[in-house]
């Protein structure tokens, strides 16, 4: 049965076990991490000399600082479980992406450009606002020094979500029959109401949906609809 037959992306056990498989990594790092920080300084304290101190202390802020990123993982983690609980997948071939600034996308980022679900002739952008984890992904967007080889494992863009809010997107596994780097994409104003509204058309069904998907602020999106 395909990915895409779901009613929802968390219907398919493939998916799950991805979504898993990124927790134990966010929890695996959050050990390292802690345990890094008062071990480094433990050894700075007790085996090594003043003159050292210079050495190690770059090493312990940066443990410190990666102990507070490694925080934030678990929330969107969580966020990214209610789209993929709301959402089916969907397969996409030939999705356009750059690593520039998308033309008259308030942020500035690589993206994905997807068709409005409401009126397909109009394209919408899906910038990267997170840089979290997001290399692997910069290294397979179309761009002047992207490899084919490397935009080939993003091919075909495994989607769920709504482009108009938010959405989960990953690549193919297995000979594509699992997904892997999932990653969460969302348009601004539904976590924050102070950015600028979109026209993108999105009706009462749409916004309640994406309300259910975790968007905090979805009405935002689609206050000016034609």
């Amino acid at each position: 049965m395909s990915p895409s037959n779901y009613s929802s992306a968390w219907d398919h056990e493939p998916t799950r076990a991805a979504w898993t498989k990124h927790m134990v990594m966010n929890i695996l790092g959050q050990i390292g991490w802690t345990v890094a920080y008062p071990g480094l300084f433990y050894v700075m304290v007790v085996f090594t000399s003043q003159a050292f101190v210079f050495v190690f202390l770059p090493f312990i802020l940066y443990s410190l600082y990666r102990f507070f990123v490694q925080l934030t993982y678990f929330p969107w983690a969580f966020r990214m479980r209610r789209v993929l609980q709301e959402y089916p997948w969907q397969l996409l071939k030939g999705v356009p992406s750059g690593l520039g600034k998308y033309p008259g996308a308030s942020d500035d980022g690589m993206w994905f450009e997807f068709r409005n679900p409401a009126r397909f002739e109009e394209k919408i952008p899906m910038v990267f606002i997170k840089h979290q984890r997001s290399y692997w992904w910069m290294k397979r967007l179309e761009g002047p020094r992207t490899k084919a080889h490397r935009r080939a494992q993003i091919e075909p863009l495994w989607f769920a979500g709504d482009p108009r809010f938010l959405a989960v997107v990953a690549a193919p596994a297995r000979g594509g029959e699992a997904p892997k780097r999932l990653h969460l994409l969302y348009q601004r104003p539904v976590f924050d109401h102070r950015s600028a509204s979109e026209a993108w058309e999105a009706n009462s069904a749409d916004t309640e949906r994406a309300r259910r998907a975790g968007a905090k602020h979805p009405e935002t999106t689609s206050q000016r609809s034609a």
